[in-house]
This record gives structure tokens, C-alpha cells and sequence, in this order.
């Protein structure tokens, strides 16, 4: 594919929201579109595009208030598109509600969206589109960080999330096409990886292969100049004691465990159709967390139909004791087309909103115990540039933190008199924290 030498002359606002498999997806179109100039302002744009996140309620509010907002400011002659999983969700409703909107497409076209723009059509492919080495993507948010997607879709059968209704059974790339990607990417300068997917741990099982992630990690080892990855959203019952073993002993993936548990009472993880027992959850949490320099995340939702209080206050002490690095609780929601929207066993909203906020305060909690943790000890760290906070303090995360997600690390001291090379690993000191920032000096640079 060519692109055009001459400088564009039209400018692109782009908003990706959601999850970062939407990202991927929107540097996608980023790629497609070097023809336009990439602009904050979006009331001079010539194209606007939003990428929309469909998966919950808060989601949809926000794509919807924030494609809303766009028409509100923009001028006249520009073009308005609404692409991504609510698009795809609800097409044949939101074409009709919403005349603002001038080009709708869903999730099979994003390697289209040129020509979609150029022709002022909308389009919406029965397959979905998944990401290949030969799509040039317009890598965002970093000079040497990049999100890699791993497949498509979901087999998994979990009673609260329509995720599989639009976006269909897993479809997962070739390990060609991906080590393809990783190697085109290092040669651009990138490093550091993050390999998503809706069920990571379930990679190439729709290709014949249940080792599919250690095959993926023999393969990325191999790749020269990859520094740092790390694989997220690990599902439970595709989860092994050997990829866990495996992670835990390669030197390129760092021993990040990122697992959505969803809850812990065996009698919720048989409404939520989750695929394992209890007991062989728990058991799977310590063994990640008995690896040395673990980092375990999850997430949990609160309030799901037919959740006791007994099945609620389990929740809160398993949470409470186990000690995440870092979690995310959600409120239920009712999504078209799953299992749990037709149980009679629904709990108020109100009671929801309150579980969901005690089970948020006893989160806080452990997030702050793991920061406080660090003070005292040394880390290898990605310092990516100035902070938004001050000039004179450097923002920087730990190699085992993902972007945008664990956290950040402000710099202000420096024991090494070299200049400062940014998205280059530094080792250094973690000193104290500020709120839930973490204070560090460097020490050396790795």
C-alpha cells in the first residue's frame, strides 16, 4: 500500500473509546487515512470519527453523549462517522435515530474506512475485521509502546456480556502474521508490548492449538529488540498452571497476570457461566501470585442477578485478603440478548450501586497497600516524558505495569548525570507516594 508524499490538506479528529482492542482497531483507520492531517480540534476537522465502545451501559451513554458533543462543534462541510461495537450493536436503530451521523460502520471495516469516506457511504460487514501484518497502523499514545491484537471474537458463553453477539466466534490471527507485526513494529522503534484479545488465553484453540500463548511466547523471544511484553485478559478456564510456569520463566513477558474474575462464590460463578469452580480459581490466583515479581489484576461486577448478600460479602473478604495489585469493580447492567437479562432473580439498582461502592472502597484500599508496598525498593522503569503534572517531574511506569491502566510514576531525582533518553528503561528508587502516585529517583540506566 502507498500512501501519499504531499502534505494532507484535511484534518482528522479521531476518538477511540473503550477498550484498547478498540484502539488497535482505530489506528487502523488511522493508517487507512495518512491523507489527513491528525488534529485535536475537532471543530476544524474536516473528518471526525468515533470509534464507539457497546459493552455496558455507562459505555454506550458515553459514546452516544460524545458523538453528540462532536456534531454539536463541528462545521458545517465535515463528515461525522460512528464506527466500532455499539454502531455494529444497534445499526438498524441508530441509523434511524440519528440524522447527524454521516457515515455509520461497524466492525468489519475499519481497513475500509477510506473508502467508505471518499464514496460518503456506510457499510456494515457480516465478518469482522481482524487486524494483519500487512495493516500499516498509525501507532498512538507512544514511541515505543504498542497494543497488539491477538484474535477477534469469543467462545465463551458468560451470562452478562453480549460481546459474542456482534462480534462473533473467536477468529484468531496466524503466529506468522503476528511475529510479522512485532518485527515490523521493532524495526519503527517500538519495544515494548501489550498482546490483547476478548479471551487471550483461548489464541489459536479455533486454529487446533490449546498452547496457543506459548507458542506466541517462544515465538516473540525470538524477535531481536523486543524488550518487554505482556499478554491481557487471561480467561479462567483457558488459563493453565503451564502458561503460568511459562510467562513466569520467559525474559521477555513479564510476570503480569491480568485475569477478570467477575466473582469469586461458586454459586455466582455457576449463574455467571464462568467455567470453573471456585476452589480451582483460587488456587489459580495464588500460584500467579507465588511467581516472584508478580503483578495480578482483575476485575469483578457487582450486583448480578441472583447475587445474595452471602455470595456479595464472600466477594468483599476474598477481595479484601487476597491482595490485588489491581482491580475494577462494575455495576450490572442489563445487556439484550444474554442470559442474566432474562433472569426474575434482579437486584434494585440501588442496592447495586451500593455494592458496587463498597466493594470500590475496599479496592482503593488494596490498590494503595500494593503502591505503599513499592516505597523503599528498586524497579526498572519505561520513563516516557515530561508529566502533565509539572515539567520538572518525569512520568514513567514500571516495565511490568500496562500504559494507561496501572498507573503512573513521577521522577524528581536524578543520581545519574547522563541525559535522560526517553523510552529507555531506567532503574530506580521508589521513595514515596503522593495520593496514589508513586515518587521515585533514578538510579542508573539499564
Amino acid at each position: 500500500m502507498k500512501f501519499s508524499e504531499k502534505k494532507p490538506t484535511k484534518k482528522l479528529h479521531m476518538v477511540s473509546l473503550g477498550c484498547t482492542k478498540n484502539l488497535v482497531d482505530s489506528e487502523v483507520m488511522l493508517g487507512r487515512l495518512r491523507d489527513y492531517e491528525i488534529t485535536d480540534d475537532a471543530q476544524n476537522a474536516d473528518l471526525i470519527i468515533v470509534n464507539t465502545c457497546g459493552f455496558i451501559d455507562s459505555a454506550k451513554e458515553e459514546s452516544l453523549n460524545t458523538i453528540l458533543n462532536l456534531h454539536e462543534d463541528r462545521k458545517k462541510e465535515s463528515v461525522l462517522v460512528m464506527a466500532g461495537c455499539l454502531s455494529q450493536r444497534y445499526q438498524g436503530e441508530l441509523q434511524k435515530e440519528l440524522p447527524e451521523i454521516d457515515i455509520f460502520t461497524g466492525v468489519g471495516d475499519y481497513d475500509k474506512i477510506d473508502k467508505l469516506v471518499n464514496e460518503k457511504r456506510s457499510s456494515f460487514s457480516n465478518e469482522v475485521f481482524l487486524a494483519s501484518d500487512e495493516d500499516e497502523r498509525v501507532i498512538t499514545g507512544s514511541s515505543f509502546h504498542a497494543f497488539v491484537k491477538l484474535s477477534e471474537g469469543c467462545n465463551q458463553t458468560c451470562s452478562f456480556c453480549a460481546i459474542p453477539s456482534f462480534k462473533g466466534k473467536l477468529h484468531s490471527r496466524t503466529l506468522e502474521s503476528l511475529v510479522k507485526e512485532v518485527t515490523n513494529l521493532v524495526k519503527k522503534g517500538f519495544k515494548d508490548f501489550s498482546f490483547v484479545s476478548q479471551d487471550s488465553s483461548s489464541y489459536l484453540r479455533d486454529l487446533g492449538f490449546n498452547d496457543g500463548l506459548e507458542k506466541l511466547i517462544d515465538a516473540v523471544e525470538k524477535i531481536d529488540g523486543v524488550k518487554t511484553a505482556r499478554i491481557l485478559y487471561l480467561y479462567p478456564s483457558t488459563t493453565t498452571f503451564n502458561l503460568i510456569d511459562k510467562i513466569a520463566s520467559s525474559k521477555v513477558f513479564v510476570n503480569y497476570f491480568d485475569m477478570p474474575l467477575q466473582h469469586i462464590s461458586q454459586n455466582m460463578l455457576k449463574i455467571m457461566k464462568r467455567g470453573k469452580g471456585a476452589e480451582k480459581l483460587r488456587e489459580l490466583m495464588e500460584y500467579m501470585k507465588s511467581k516472584p515479581n508478580s503483578f495480578v489484576r482483575t476485575t469483578f461486577i457487582a450486583g448480578h442477578p441472583g447475587e445474595s448478600e452471602e455470595d456479595f460479602e464472600e466477594l468483599c473478604e476474598f477481595v479484601e485478603n487476597f491482595g490485588f495489585d489491581r482491580s475494577n469493580v462494575f455495576s450490572y447492567s442489563d445487556e439484550e440478548g444474554t442470559t442474566a437479562q432474562t433472569r426474575d432473580d434482579k437486584i434494585e439498582q440501588e442496592l447495586i450501586d451500593e455494592r458496587a461502592e463498597i466493594l470500590g472502597e475496599i479496592i482503593s484500599n488494596t490498590t494503595l497497600k500494593s503502591l505503599k508496598n513499592d516505597i523503599g525498593k528498586t524497579f526498572e522503569v519505561y520513563i516516557s516524558g515530561e508529566s502533565d503534572e509539572h515539567e520538572y517531574l518525569l512520568s514513567a511506569r514500571k516495565t511490568i505495569w500496562a500504559p494507561e491502566i496501572d498507573g503512573e510514576i513521577y521522577i524528581n531525582d536524578n543520581e545519574n548525570e547522563e541525559k535522560i533518553v526517553f523510552g529507555d528503561i531506567y532503574e530506580v528508587l521508589i521513595t514515596d507516594i503522593a495520593g496514589d502516585k508513586l515518587l521515585a529517583k533514578i538510579i542508573k540506566k539499564v
